[in-house]
């Protein structure tokens, strides 16, 4: 048998490392710049979450993971070679049984991971022990980049969270947020939000909580997106009912002032109220930095609703930003035909 000198073995080790570095540099040099490229140089990610791409153009590592119902085996669901999500793998793992999206993970350095949240002071969610049961994997399937993805979607007693945060805004830091989501199926329940909320999953009064939300008003629907700041949603930016993929953002310098904005995830420009002031008893606000999505501050998970992409920022992203990901959403090409 062949034996290597030190050397030898030497030398292999530095071509594999080569070979790594630039297999990692052909992948990213496939991508496009996402939106946490355009936050990162003022107002960087602190959470990046996505079941359909990847929201840094060097990002390389799960979206989501997905739990067999036939089995309990999980599996990880990754990327493409452009940045968009791998639904083949998960349609394979999931081939005659049902999934459920039980991890999502956060692509920021954080590592703020969502996971299906815990009873609340609102109310206690159908899993073991009053958790919220995750999404169905396969019941929002969608296009984006050309792909076949799959959003989340959020039915009663359906929500994530993290309540051990890591670098999210509190007691009156600035921050952004924004999601992908539709004025589709959507109902006047509270509350689906995604963003800044309680650790202690109680109702901790004005200012604990700084999420983006959408809900309906009045029948026949009639949506719009507002900051949701802990009894009360504030903004109130008018969507246009029934559009399938809703661009929704907040921003709040957490202190003194803050912004909406919406527009049509699929084309166009954002709509904003302009800088406002907060709310009396808001200033400053309190915030806790937990994450949520699809419930309220203390787990009300009565909503319904759909969640592609969300991202919370450290710093008040201004309006030029805004729109640089507005565009760069845009650019995604999210489409398909999303039930009502």
């Amino acid at each position: 048998m062949k034996t290597f000198s030190k050397m030898t073995w030497m030398r292999l080790i530095v071509t594999l490392s080569l070979a790594a570095a630039l297999g990692g540099a052909v992948w990213a040099q496939g991508r496009t710049t996402r939106p946490c490229d355009l936050y990162k140089a003022k107002t960087p990610c602190v959470a990046a979450i996505s079941t359909t791409r990847a929201l840094y153009r060097a990002y390389s590592g799960p979206l989501y993971q997905v739990t067999r119902q036939s089995d309990g085996k999980t599996a990880d669901i990754g990327l493409l070679p452009d940045g968009y999500a791998n639904a083949a793998a998960q349609d394979a793992f999931c081939a005659k049984t049902t999934c459920t999206m039980t991890k999502l993970y956060d692509q920021s350095p954080k590592h703020n991971d969502l996971t299906p949240a815990p009873a609340g002071g609102a109310a206690r969610g159908p899993g073991p022990n009053g958790l919220d049961v995750p999404a169905v994997a396969s019941a929002l399937p969608a296009m984006a980049g050309g792909h076949k993805v799959y959003g989340v979607a959020v039915t009663p007693g359906t929500g994530y969270r993290n309540d051990s945060p890591n670098g999210t805004a509190v007691n009156g830091a600035p921050e952004g947020v924004y999601m992908v989501t539709s004025a589709l199926d959507l109902n006047e329940k509270c509350c689906f939000d995604f963003g800044n909320a309680e650790t202690n999953n109680l109702d901790n009064k004005a200012g604990h909580m700084d999420a983006i939300n959408i809900m309906c008003h009045g029948k026949p629907c009639n949506p719009d997106a507002g900051l949701d700041m802990e009894d009360g949603i504030y903004g109130h930016l008018k969507v246009p009912a029934e559009t399938p993929f809703v661009t929704a953002m907040g921003a709040s310098d957490g202190q003194h002032q803050y912004a909406i904005y919406q527009g049509n995830a699929q084309g166009g420009m954002l709509t904003t109220t302009g800088i406002i002031p907060l709310p009396k008893g808001y200033e400053p606000m309190k915030q806790e930095g937990a994450i949520i999505l699809g419930i309220g501050g203390d787990n009300s998970n009565w909503a319904t609703g759909y969640f592609f992409e969300g991202v919370m920022t450290q710093g008040m992203p201004d309006k030029q930003a805004m729109e640089a990901v507005q565009r760069n959403i845009v650019g995604a090409k999210y489409a398909g035909q999303l039930k009502k």
